[in-house]
């Protein structure tokens, strides 16, 4: 089994690591191509003014059947770059991410962009994520996607469909397939000033959840790790029929002519 790894913490996160480490004990050859800095909060971008590097690096903490590479742009970059100079793998893990990705948060995690990615390309795909907190064990979550991965990897995943992952810090109770919860935050900008005076804006905001007890953010709260599947088609069919008695109607005037 060939495993590609990725993630948007960086090349040289523990998360990824960790990832690695785990991957490497289930799979033949593992290729980790990941951002050379930080690309947290990037989402699905991609690179297109500049050229890309892609640069070989040694991780000295990981196995010899683990190659890795550190890429100047964002995680789907790397995925697309992964997939582009080291063949198709038989699954896409991203991770294991330092904090939490649930919700509405998914939209700008560059750690789900990377398995969104993955999963665009035909490839079975899984992100994984781990509570933040001062003291920081990526042990329960690399072992449980040690165990997770070769059953994705087997039985494969329904198209256009990925796995969302994210792990309790303190020893999780145990596993729950969830649904996307309203987990959201309250964005806004604070005005504040330089020593020179001039303003600038800092980005906060307050989180906003739901409570409904099948959702992501309801299992890690109670400490049980949640498993949520994701669909990359965002039609909303339920809304079709309403639409079908607006949109026909709404003819420009040049297709009278």
């Amino acid at each position: 089994m060939k495993i590609l790894v990725s993630n948007d913490d960086g090349i040289f996160s523990p998360g990824i690591h960790a990832l690695a480490r785990a991957m490497s004990s289930i799979a033949s050859e593992v290729l980790v191509v990941a951002p050379d800095v930080e690309q947290s909060g990037m989402g699905h971008a991609i690179t297109l003014q500049h050229p890309l590097r892609y640069k070989p690096t040694r991780l000295n903490d990981l196995p010899s059947n683990v190659s890795a590479y550190r890429v100047d742009g964002t995680p789907a970059d790397c995925v697309m770059l992964g997939i582009s100079n080291g063949g198709k793998p038989d699954v896409v893990v991203s991770g294991i991410n330092l904090g939490y990705n649930l919700g509405y948060d998914i939209k700008s995690s560059g750690t789900v962009a990377a398995a969104w990615q993955g999963c665009s390309r035909g490839v079975p795909s899984v992100a994984f994520s781990l509570q933040s907190g001062d003291e920081l064990d990526f042990g329960p979550a690399a072992e449980f996607a040690a165990k997770l991965v070769p059953e994705v990897a087997g039985a494969g995943l329904p198209e256009h469909t990925l796995l969302n992952v994210n792990v309790p810090l303190e020893n999780p109770k145990g596993v729950h397939l969830t649904k996307q919860s309203g987990h959201n935050w309250d964005d806004r900008y604070v005005e504040r000033y330089d020593p020179g005076g001039k303003p600038y804006y800092w980005l906060t905001g307050e989180l906003q959840e739901t409570d409904d007890p099948d959702s992501d953010a309801r299992a890690v709260r109670e400490g049980f790790i949640s498993v949520t599947p994701l669909h990359i088609d965002m039609t909303h069919l339920d809304y079709f029929s309403e639409l079908t008695h607006i949109v026909p109607g709404l003819q420009l005037s040049q297709a009278d002519d």
